[in-house]
């Protein structure tokens, strides 16, 4: 199963009630296996949580920290951009060539990068003093 699929399957477990806006992300850690994630609505909004950020849960509760590779989908006109947040998460597991499939349910895509997505990301040598 590729990695689009596997975001595809688990997309169709999100929890939206109040959105109706289904997202799956899976993940490839570096020892090559998937972790997948999906989008959980809570009535009270802020704490809800984005399906890249459910998939790399997912991937450091197995016991891996390096993704290196990304797909994310989700019924929307064009390709659905993670969130500034998951943008930054993405980095802190993934180098900045680490590649990003964004996907349509109706076979849209693009291919772009982490550093793509987060440019001038704020990462651990920005700490190198403390």
């Amino acid at each position: 199963m590729s990695l689009l699929d596997a975001a595809r399957e688990v997309r169709e477990r999100a929890y939206v009630p109040y959105s109706k806006f289904k997202v799956g992300a899976a993940v490839r850690g570096a020892s090559g296996a998937v972790y997948r994630g999906c989008n959980v609505e809570n009535v009270a909004y802020p704490e809800g949580t984005c399906a890249e950020a459910g998939a790399i849960a997912a991937m450091v509760a197995a016991g891996e920290t390096r993704l290196v590779e990304v797909a994310v989908i989700a019924d929307s006109p064009s390709p659905v951009p993670p969130c500034g947040g998951c943008r930054q998460k993405l980095a802190e597991f993934g180098s900045a060539d680490v590649p990003v499939t964004l996907a349509t349910t109706d076979g849209g895509s693009l291919r772009t990068t982490v550093g793509d997505l987060l440019p001038g990301r704020f990462d651990a040598g920005h700490m190198a003093r403390s």
